[in-house]
């Protein structure tokens, strides 16, 4: 599932090329700990995935890939066959893809949240990207639609490392990758040769300190990089946290939820500059929603039933913020 030679003919081609030993070290460590579960099952999958031709690719206002066209390649058994496959990699949370129009129709809508992000970043065009918490790395391909040079998501999950290779299986060869690698599995010093942008989203609430994880995302980047971080935030003052007494939303793994303007506190004391909150919204049950491709329980039933404004433990339902700062 993973190309390590193209990925690291790619690195080589970005000011990071210094860190090629660094990144084969880790990889492999992170690679002998997939040795159990499904994950050799999940290989054999995708190998054996047919092999279809396209010239039809558009990154850049959604992820699809090919048509309904493409698929007469393939017999009807040939093409039934593919879709219960790409259904074993159930559940797909992040997306929606058009995959030769089959319809991939995630549990969150990744589309919306791109669109409330892009217009207020820095043009990704010819820029090094890092994607911390990528999951099966949807806004990875968004990255590359807007011309960037490299993106390079993490995330150690197995299953969303298995669905980002499905994708680029049928995309084919480009500067996009996924390394099953935490924030903490990172390069400590980039020196002068960070990343231009560094992406967080969905990720500061999941960490037991909030501003470990800002600093680790400071080290990412270059000299007057930007960081776009999105995460759940309350209402409130710089001196407003939410820390929940067990779940939140049913999550056991929600540590801390500022009020954007202590985030943006954060932020300034961790050391980023040119601080703003570009946007707020709250979760949609349209947004996050459980589907054929994802048939758990979803937002809908984490939150009151009597009360959708509020979790089905008490407190304020999911709202998101967008904050964009520079080092």
């Amino acid at each position: 599932m993973l190309n390590l030679p193209a990925f690291f003919h790619d690195l080589n081609q970005t000011d990071l090329a210094d860190w090629q030993p660094y990144f084969q070290q880790i990889i492999e460590q992170r690679l002998n700990q997939y040795t159990h579960g499904e994950w050799q099952e999940w290989e054999e999958i995708i190998e054996k995935l047919p092999l279809i031709k396209t010239e039809n690719i558009e990154l850049k206002d959604q992820v699809s890939i090919g048509s309904q066209k493409d698929l007469q390649q393939l017999s009807q058994l040939e093409t039934d066959n593919f879709i219960q496959k790409l259904k074993r990699f159930h559940p797909w949370r992040k997306g929606p893809y058009n995959l030769f129009d089959i319809h991939i129709n995630t549990e969150w809508r990744s589309d919306w949240k791109w669109d409330r992000v892009i217009k207020h970043i820095s043009p990704l065009k010819n820029r090094t990207i890092l994607d911390v918490g990528c999951g099966n790395g949807y806004h990875c391909w968004r990255m590359l639609g807007e011309k960037a040079q490299f993106v390079l998501g993490i995330d150690p999950s197995q299953k969303f490392l298995a669905q980002f290779a499905i994708l680029k299986k049928y995309i084919g060869e480009c500067p996009v990758h996924l390394l099953p690698l935490g924030i903490e599995d990172m390069p400590k010093d980039f020196t002068n040769n960070g990343f231009d942008t560094v992406f967080s989203m969905g990720v500061l609430y999941h960490r037991k300190s909030p501003i470990n994880h800002l600093l680790e995302l400071k080290q990412q980047l270059r000299p007057g990089g930007e960081l776009v971080l999105e995460t759940l935030v309350i209402d409130g003052d710089e001196q407003q946290v939410l820390v929940p007494t067990d779940r939140y939303a049913q999550m056991r793994n929600v540590w801390f939820i500022p009020s954007a303007k202590a985030l943006e506190l954060w932020l300034a004391r961790s050391g980023f500059k040119n601080i703003r909150t570009v946007d707020i919204n709250q979760t949609s049950l349209e947004e996050q929603r459980s589907t054929d491709w994802m048939h758990f329980h979803s937002l809908k039933e984490y939150l009151s039933p009597d009360d959708i404004n509020q979790t089905i433990e008490g407190y304020p339902a999911p709202k998101r913020a967008t904050l964009i700062a520079t080092l």
